[in-house]
């Protein structure tokens, strides 16, 4: 399960990305807390889409809203297990959520995103950010579901709510992701070209199929240790939640033990 991301880029990277991009902000967006975004806060979050024979870029909240659901303490318990979506039940489940809103698409933009890794020997899990090399940002895939409601005085509104795409995890992702109920998945990294086949009207199945398959070279990620995600703890250092950190005794990947002594 991915729950956190991050992107602290101007907006103006994704304009030179798709240009003629029209920015929408439909809901309050600082840039001053996108250094980690997390998914169960159903945070407001820049997505991009097709709308109105163009590109915009809008603000959903992260954590499609089980409308379904009328009780609101457990439709928010349920929503954060919507926060994400197993590429393999698109298609495949059709009796599900995001089979029904399949046309929906849209990209997330990120700099990148947190995962944690389990060593043993090691108290607790070692977070790590997760980026695509040489593009920043980079474009996740997903769906979200729009509904419309009438307000206090009657007139229509607008929610939206989206979900981040994961998938079977590469080689690399596999050895960071390595515990969880949802170990051993990822984000669904996907190439720029890719990305802009994602939203466009034209997409068939097929190729939305063939996205969907699309496995990421190890390779073609970069990805180091952080500090800390939880609690509100500062680096010592007074560094960026993104920044590199030395965890001392942290073995490279493919080896997830270390002597209990050293810590």
């Amino acid at each position: 399960m991915c729950v956190d991301i991050s992107f602290h880029s101007d907006i103006q990277l994704t304009q030179e990305a798709f240009p003629g991009i029209v920015i929408n902000k439909t809901q309050p967006f600082s840039s001053d807390f996108a250094e980690q975004i997390m998914a169960f806060a159903f945070p407001p979050c820049y997505v991009i889409r097709e709308a109105n024979d163009g590109i915009e870029a809008t603000t959903m909240e992260w954590g499609v809203l089980p409308t379904w659901i009328e009780d609101k303490k457990e439709q928010s318990v349920r929503r954060t297990s919507m926060v994400n979506i197993q590429s393999e039940r698109i298609f495949e489940d059709k009796r599900s959520t995001w089979y029904r809103i399949r046309k929906n698409r849209i990209l997330i933009p990120v700099d990148g995103i947190y995962e944690h890794r389990e060593v043993k020997g090691i108290k607790n899990k070692i977070p790590y950010f997760v980026c695509y090399n040489g593009s920043k940002p980079f474009y996740i895939p997903g769906l979200y579901q729009k509904i419309e409601f009438a307000d206090e005085d009657g007139v229509v509104q607008e929610h939206n709510s989206f979900g981040l795409i994961t998938r079977k995890a590469n080689d690399v992702m596999s050895q960071i992701h390595n515990s969880g109920a949802n170990k051993n998945r990822m984000p669904l990294f996907v190439p720029l070209d890719m990305a802009k086949a994602w939203i466009s009207s034209s997409v068939q199945e097929s190729e939305m199929k063939e996205i969907l398959n699309y496995e990421v070279p190890s390779t073609d990620l970069g990805y180091h240790a952080v500090y800390t995600l939880r609690g509100g703890k500062l680096r010592p250092d007074g560094g960026h939640k993104y920044d590199p950190w030395d965890w001392p005794g942290l073995p490279p990947l493919g080896m997830n033990s270390v002597q209990t002594e050293m810590f």
